[in-house]
């Protein structure tokens, strides 16, 4: 069939070698959370975060000899900010008030009484209790995801979706559990909508594989993979504007942004990467599977016997 669509790459032909790549990752992606887990930040796991707004520049070692003075000595903080004048410090421990003053006092008889500082307190118990709401929401979304799909399109495009968007968040989360990243409450908003982003790829080239479906004929296994070998080639123009101009931002809010964005950046980077492939190479492949395997309708019969 002629699609009048050239098609530079068949990405239906060389499936295998995309699910292989994927199935590695994913691999790699478990051992990686069996053996390491993920480096989990304050707001995932009891401890104490401190930022201290110094009004001029610091240093990191002066900075890390306030600590030591206070009785902590093996935290490193972190400086940033305009002109450096910012100090960040993460405690695996929930810190007594009495401990937290100790610590401002110190910044203050260093760098004078224009010293402020924002206090962030997670109890072992709110760690837990975040913990549990992330992974409902990440489920919940995926379930209305694959409902929503499933009245537009039928079962097996809310299928392929919503293995393909599980592949995408698990990915970033790999990723991170692999480089040992540091995971926080923006780095779940990343994943939560790296998981919107990716379904709207996919609903771009289901929506061209149904249509294209609703007006051919397709008498055996080999039409059908050129149907949708030429459907993701027509939206293939649109999929990449639109990875690219969320993309663009991504990466100038992770090389220009401040330390405290720098990691939610970097997550919607791998989101929209992952998104834009498992579109590609996973969500359509996997739909003509499971449409390859689907029994042919018998007709019905002209006339009835008497």
């Amino acid at each position: 069939m002629n699609y009048n669509t050239k098609i530079r790459y068949d990405f239906i032909g060389n499936r295998n070698k995309f699910f292989l790549f994927s199935i590695t990752l994913t691999v790699l992606g478990i051992l990686s959370l069996l053996i390491f887990n993920l480096n989990f930040g304050v707001d995932f796991k009891a401890g104490t975060n401190m930022d201290i707004s110094i009004g001029k520049q610091a240093a990191q070692a002066d900075a890390k000899a306030i600590l030591e003075e206070a009785g902590i000595t093996d935290i490193t903080p972190t400086v940033g900010g305009n002109g450096n004048d910012r100090v960040s410090a993460r405690f695996d421990e929930v810190l007594t008030q009495a401990k937290i003053t100790e610590i401002q006092e110190g910044f203050k008889a260093k760098y004078g009484d224009q010293v402020s500082a924002e206090v962030n307190v997670v109890s072992p118990d709110m760690a837990q209790e975040l913990g549990i709401k992330t992974i409902w929401a990440v489920l919940i979304a995926s379930v209305a995801i694959m409902i929503y799909v499933m009245f537009r399109f039928e079962w097996r495009f809310a299928l392929a979706a919503n293995i393909a968007i599980l592949y995408d968040a698990f990915v970033v989360v790999a990723i991170f559990s692999i480089f040992r990243l540091q995971v926080d409450l923006p780095f779940i908003a990343a994943v939560l909508t790296t998981i919107g982003y990716s379904i709207n790829d996919k609903i771009v080239i289901f929506d061209r594989i149904r249509e294209n479906l609703r007006f051919g004929q397709f008498k055996n296994r080999e039409q059908l993979a050129e149907m949708v070998n030429a459907s993701i080639w027509q939206t293939m123009a649109r999929n990449i504007y639109t990875v690219l101009a969320v993309l663009v931002v991504a990466i100038c809010l992770f090389i220009f942004g401040s330390e405290s964005i720098k990691l939610f950046a970097l997550a919607k980077i791998i989101g929209l990467a992952s998104g834009a492939y498992s579109s590609i190479c996973i969500a359509s492949p996997l739909w003509l599977m499971m449409k390859g395997k689907q029994k042919p309708r018998t007709q019905a019969k002209s006339s009835t016997q008497p």
